[in-house]
């Protein structure tokens, strides 16, 4: 992605001025039309800026003037993955409560890696005053080399040793450390996982799940780890291959609910029983984990303060405020498909 990526526009605004022989804010001037320019020499400015191929950056213009009111919040997807998951619904939906207090508007998109470039679109043609990005999949790169473009930004996700850019997100390692300790308890010895540790913030829940087991003084069977995030007919098949070559587990850890959800269907289609014979538990808590048979234990992320602490940190950053990564606390949800009830 790195030669997709528009060099920052204050760079170029420089480069045209130097040839112009004008200083960079007669170019700002001229490129938004000013008459206060001549004639000649904003024809001169708009040729050059044609020949570099620049593009002005509204966004910026707009929002020193107080004119810009839209903040992007892209959805970083894969084919697999909608918006409308039952998770980013809802912390999309916490981030524009917090958007409208403040009187601003949410652009939503959902970006697929082939339309990387489009992010740093939004910001350089000033569609949007600043991003708001939902999600890390394997482009934490990408993530960097905006933040290094000066792109007001703020990430939900992971927080990585070598970030650039701010980040928000809840206590993967520890989320996935309490849901396999859980499922220790309860008697659990061959726990799989079910998750693609390419993902940051997948990568900490799965060593959350490794350090659970060292606790116990017992070691994962790896075996039992499966990158599958999203897709009933691989879990289906995941399912079927471990009944056919003997491979025993007790237990699933999902890291997500979506995938909980469809996981504890193919394992009653196999006559396994959700909790008797299997023990599950999701990640994410959504509303309607609460609502089927069996409720699904889950590990349950704080949507709707990191809403508001994203935006809020987005606006500092907008004030050329330094800001730091905030990561906030996870809990365990406990329900039917873990622990079998006993009393009526």
């Amino acid at each position: 992605m790195s030669q997709s990526l528009a060099k920052p526009n204050r760079l170029q605004m420089a480069d045209i001025a130097r040839m112009a022989g004008v200083s960079a804010s007669t170019v700002s001037r001229a490129l938004s039309g000013s008459t206060l320019v001549n004639p000649e020499t904003r024809e001169k400015i708009a040729a050059l800026a044609r020949e570099m191929n620049y593009q002005v950056n509204i966004g910026a213009a707009n929002l020193r003037k107080g004119a810009t009111r839209n903040v992007g919040v892209i959805v970083l997807g894969q084919s697999l993955q909608s918006i409308s998951d039952p998770f980013i619904l809802s912390l999309v939906g916490h981030i524009a409560d917090a958007l409208d207090a403040k009187s601003l508007n949410l652009l939503l998109q959902r970006i697929t890696p082939e339309r990387e470039p489009d992010i740093a679109q939004l910001y350089a043609t000033g569609q949007v005053s600043g991003l708001l990005i939902i999600g890390q999949l394997t482009r934490h790169e990408t993530l960097n080399e905006l933040h290094d473009l000066h792109v007001p930004m703020v990430v939900w996700g992971a927080k990585l040793p070598d970030s650039h850019y701010p980040v928000v997100g809840g206590d993967n390692l520890l989320g996935g450390l309490l849901a396999t300790a859980h499922l220790l308890e309860q008697g659990c010895r061959e726990i799989a996982f079910l998750g693609d540790i390419q993902h940051p913030e997948v990568m900490l829940r799965h060593q959350g799940y490794l350090q659970a087991h060292i606790q116990m003084g017992l070691q994962a069977d790896p075996r039992l780890y499966k990158p599958i995030t999203f897709g009933d007919q691989a879990m289906r098949q995941t399912l079927s291959d471990w009944l056919d070559h003997g491979v025993h587990f007790d237990g699933i850890l999902a890291t997500s609910d979506v995938a909980a959800h469809s996981l504890i269907a193919a394992l009653k289609e196999k006559q396994l029983s959700v909790p008797e014979d299997i023990r599950v538990v999701g990640y994410d808590d959504v509303q309607m984990s609460s609502y089927l048979h069996p409720t699904l234990t889950s590990i349950r992320q704080p949507t709707e303060q990191a809403g508001h602490i994203m935006v809020e940190m987005l606006l500092s950053r907008l004030n050329h405020e330094q800001v730091q990564s905030v990561i906030l606390p996870t809990t365990l949800s406990i329900r039917e498909s873990s622990t079998v009830l006993t009393g009526a």
